[in-house]
């Protein structure tokens, strides 16, 4: 997910996180200082909805305004498959034998 704080204020004509937290509060919604400058400057790992709704009040948007989905870097993410690491390597798939067709021990 991408964060889009600061271009959404910027629509707005909001151009310093100061006078967002001075619309917040205004709005009901108290934030400290380091963490408006953290919402303002990075991408928040966590969020309270609550916060979120008054965010999006102030800012006149919709939560898919403020977060963009990035479905690349979703895939990007998703571990290889077995057939695919083969693939990469250059050889066949080794699938491991479970159950009664394993062979006996060396005697």
């Amino acid at each position: 997910m991408r964060w889009q704080l600061r271009m959404r204020a910027a629509e707005q004509g909001i151009w310093k996180s100061t006078e967002l937290r001075r619309r917040l509060a205004d709005a009901g919604l108290e934030i400290s200082a380091g963490k408006m400058s953290a919402l303002w400057t990075g991408t928040p790992t966590m969020i309270r909805l609550d916060d979120l709704d008054v965010m999006c009040a102030v800012l006149e948007c919709s939560p898919t305004d403020l977060l963009i989905c990035e479905p690349d870097k979703v895939a990007a993410r998703r571990p290889a498959t077995p057939a695919q690491l083969a693939e990469a390597a250059g050889g066949s798939v080794v699938t491991p034998r479970f159950g009664r067709n394993r062979s006996a021990p060396p005697a």
